[in-house]
């Protein structure tokens, strides 16, 4: 199949297809604290998925960068905030962690797939894009044949 892009395919399809291609390869850098840390301040508890939820992150984190042109720490810090619970009070927005993002920015970058951008932020590479679109494709394939 010619001319499938990330675009093509649904996104929680293809994180999940991403993720288990990170895992599966090996590669990608997880720090140490993934079992013990929060993703967010406004978080009361650490992932359930000890073990799988960076290789998730870095999926997003390469699919947003894919579909935009450049993303610095800042903005995936916005993107995967959320509410903070207030008890009482109304609820205010609280940015994720900026260590687990800036992290898994690192990682994507020393396996290839971003590079950094002209204006500061991270950009997807030419062999990023190839490996997106290839497992997009895989992604698509295996979609239609489950129909």
């Amino acid at each position: 199949m010619t001319g499938v892009s990330v675009r093509d395919v649904p996104a929680q399809k293809f994180i999940e297809a991403y993720a288990s291609f990170l895992k599966r390869q090996g590669k990608l850098e997880v720090p140490g604290y993934v079992e013990i840390v929060k993703t967010s301040a406004g978080n009361e508890l650490p992932p359930q998925d000890a073990e799988g939820w960076f290789y998730m992150r870095a999926a997003s984190i390469a699919r947003h960068i894919y579909l935009r042109k450049e993303v610095g720490v800042g903005k995936l810090n916005k993107l995967y905030g959320g509410a903070i619970n207030r008890g009482q009070r109304p609820s205010h927005h609280k940015d994720a962690s900026g260590s687990v993002n800036r992290r898994a920015l690192q990682a994507l970058e020393k396996l290839g797939v971003l590079e950094a951008g002209l204006k500061g932020g991270r950009r997807i590479s030419e062999n990023g894009q190839r490996d997106l679109d290839r497992i997009a494709a895989q992604t698509l394939e295996e979609e239609e044949d489950d129909e």
